[in-house]
């Protein structure tokens, strides 16, 4: 059973920065896709950053594209979210996702296996 947990949200001013981290206990970490979604309130959950199974592959949502960078350190079993030049629009409850299948990037919810129970950022302008 993969267990996802997420952490480092908080309130931040715009312009700051904020890094999430996802804790998995998953046996073969390195061998799954990983991503960050979140959901705002009204609002479906949308897509973030997404990465590869090894890690050289990312993939980012166009509103976060050069503000936001995906990794990963397997060796640690966890994925990280940088989020520099915060705006009030990225407000919302971040999620942490394992994919389904490791070769396919985790760019959409269908894609995704297992889902972490969030962690609130919200950005004040």
């Amino acid at each position: 059973q993969v267990q996802l947990v997420e952490s480092g949200g908080g309130l931040v001013q715009a312009g700051g920065s904020l890094r999430l981290s996802c804790a998995a206990s998953i046996r073969t970490f390195s061998s799954y896709s990983m991503a960050w979604f979140r959901q705002a309130p009204g609002k479906e959950r949308e897509f973030v950053a997404a990465i590869s199974w090894n890690g050289p592959s990312t993939y980012y949502a166009d509103s976060v594209k050069g503000r936001f960078t995906i990794s990963r350190d397997n060796a640690k079993n966890t994925v990280y979210l940088q989020m520099n030049s915060l705006k009030p629009e990225d407000t919302a409850v971040y999620y942490c996702a394992a994919g389904k299948n490791p070769l396919v990037p985790v760019t959409t919810t269908q894609r995704v296996g297992s889902w972490g129970q969030g962690t609130q950022v919200t950005v004040s302008s």
